[in-house]
């Protein structure tokens, strides 16, 4: 069984992907990081990619890359929950919210 990553950003509002569908995680600026996987919908032939943005304390933005790459590899099969909006249950206790787009530009 794989291991997935799991974002829920409001009530119906979900995605799950395979940890070996993730591309990286970058930080984009103060209190961003944005996760970048293959495309959910169209795959990868145009570059497309699905981008999940995780909004977190400000100056935290290593320490929660960090513990998401620890989570990953202790984490042997099943979902990890990095970011449920719903019930407010995050990975790490700096991740404030998420938004998922599907097929942002690579």
């Amino acid at each position: 069984m794989n291991t997935f990553m799991m974002f829920i950003d409001e009530a119906n509002d979900a995605a799950m992907y395979p940890v070996s569908k993730l591309r990286g995680m970058t930080c984009a600026g103060s209190g961003t990081i944005l996760i970048q996987f293959d495309s959910s919908v169209n795959g990868t032939a145009d570059g497309d990619a699905d981008l999940v943005t995780l909004t977190v304390t400000a100056g935290a933005e290593k320490a929660v890359m960090a513990a998401i790459a620890k989570q990953l590899t202790t984490h042997v099969t099943g979902a990890l929950v990095v970011c449920d909006d719903v019930t407010g249950n995050h990975c790490h206790a700096d991740v404030s919210s998420c938004t998922i787009t599907l097929e942002a530009i690579a």
